[in-house]
C-alpha cells in the first residue's frame, strides 16, 4: 500500500488538492467514503504568511480529518519554507510543493508549472522547505513546460535531483503545462518514471474518472498510487469503489437516487457551516453540476437546484428530485 514518508495510507490512492473545491466539506465526505488522505485547496505562500490568516475560517484543519495535507504554491524559497513551517504548526500532516499548476494567472506570476523551466529554483525551494519541517514533503510536477526536448530534459533533471535529495513522493501529471487539460494524459510517462526510479514513491495523476481504468493504470504502470482530482468532485463514491476493486472485491452498486440526494444534502449542510447562507448557495452550484451527472433527468434536476435562492428552497428541490421524504 501507498506510503508517503512515514505516513502509511493503507490504500493506493488519495484525494487531490483542488482550488475552490477541496475545503473541509468535500474532504469530510471523501473521508466518509474511504479516502485515507485529503488535501486542502492550493495555498499561496504569501497568503499563508499574512497576519490575518489564522482568523480565516477553514484555514486550520479540523481534528476529525487527519491525516490532511497542504499543497503550497510560490517561487521564493524563503517564503515557501516559512509558509510550510506555519502550515505544519497549525496541524497539516504533510506538505506538497506545487510545480505543476497550469493556470494562466499562476504562470504569469512565474509560479506553479512555470518553475519547470528553472530546475535549480525548484530544488532550492525543496531543500529550504525540507529543512523547515519535520513531516513528509512531496513534489507535484507536470511532464515539462512544453513539448520541447529541452523541457523534457528539465523534467528528468528535476526528478533525478529530487529523488537523490530524498523527496518522499513525486506526484506527476503526464501532460505538459501548456497542454493544461487538453488531449489525453500520457500514462506511458508514469510507467517510464517508475522503471527509471523503481525505489521511489511515484503517484500518478490525470484523467482518473473511472474506477476500472484507475485500477488498470496502477497495475500496468507500476506506480505506487494515484491521486484523484476532478474525478472526486460530486463523486465521493469513487473512493469506496476504488477501495473495493483494489482489494479484489466486487464493485459496489452505484448509489441510488435516495443515497445521492442524502449526500448532496450532507455536503450542502457542511458547506453552510463554512459560509454565510447566500454565499453557500452560490458556492455550491459548481458541485450541483457534478452531482447531477448521475441523475437520470440531469438537466431538469440541475435547473431546479440552480433556481434555489436559499437553504430551504435548495432542500425542497433536492427532496423533490431525489425522492427524499
Amino acid at each position: 500500500m501507498l506510503k508517503l514518508g512515514r505516513l502509511d495510507l493503507g490504500a493506493p490512492f488519495f484525494q487531490a488538492s483542488l482550488s475552490g473545491y477541496s475545503d473541509y466539506a468535500m474532504r469530510k465526505l471523501a473521508k466518509n467514503y474511504g479516502a485515507p488522505l485529503t488535501f486542502g485547496g492550493v495555498m499561496l505562500d504569501k497568503s499563508v504568511l499574512h497576519p490575518a490568516v489564522l482568523d480565516v475560517p477553514g484555514f486550520k484543519p479540523c481534528e476529525d480529518e487527519h491525516p490532511v495535507g497542504a499543497q503550497l504554491l510560490g517561487k521564493d524559497p524563503e517564503k515557501m519554507a516559512k509558509a510550510a513551517k506555519m502550515l505544519v504548526e497549525v496541524g497539516y500532516d504533510l506538505i506538497d510543493l506545487n510545480f505543476a499548476c497550469p493556470a494562466p494567472k499562476v504562470i504569469n506570476r512565474q509560479r506553479g508549472g512555470y518553475l519547470l523551466k528553472e530546475p535549480a529554483r525548484i530544488m532550492e525551494i525543496y531543500h529550504r522547505v525540507r529543512e523547515s519541517v519535520d513531516c513528509p514533503v512531496l513534489m507535484k510536477l507536470r511532464f515539462g513546460y512544453d513539448d520541447s526536448q529541452a523541457s523534457r530534459d528539465n523534467f528528468w533533471q528535476i526528478v533525478e535531483q529530487a529523488c537523490d535529495a530524498g523527496v518522499d513522493a513525486l506526484i506527476v501529471h503526464p501532460r505538459n503545462v501548456l497542454q493544461r487539460f487538453t488531449g489525453s494524459a500520457d500514462w506511458g510517462v508514469l510507467a517510464e518514471l517508475k522503471r527509471r526510479f523503481p525505489g521511489k514513491t511515484i503517484v500518478g495523476s490525470g484523467d482518473l474518472f473511472d474506477v476500472q481504468t484507475i485500477a488498470e493504470r496502477i497495475k500496468t504502470t507500476g506506480v505506487d498510487g494515484v491521486v484523484i482530482a476532478r474525478g472526486a468532485v460530486g463523486n465521493p463514491w469513487i473512493f469506496r469503489d476504488l477501495a473495493a476493486v483494489c482489494e479484489g472485491k466486487p464493485l459496489p452498486p452505484p448509489p441510488d437516487l435516495n443515497e445521492q440526494g442524502q449526500v448532496v444534502l450532507k455536503h450542502f449542510e457542511l458547506v453552510t457551516e463554512l459560509y454565510e447562507p447566500k454565499k453557500a448557495v452560490n458556492y455550491f452550484r459548481k458541485f450541483i453540476l457534478a452531482y447531477c451527472k448521475l441523475h437520470p433527468q440531469r438537466r431538469k434536476a440541475q435547473k431546479s437546484l440552480f433556481a434555489a435562492k436559499d437553504r430551504n428552497q435548495f432542500f425542497e428541490a433536492v427532496k423533490q428530485w431525489y425522492g427524499i421524504c
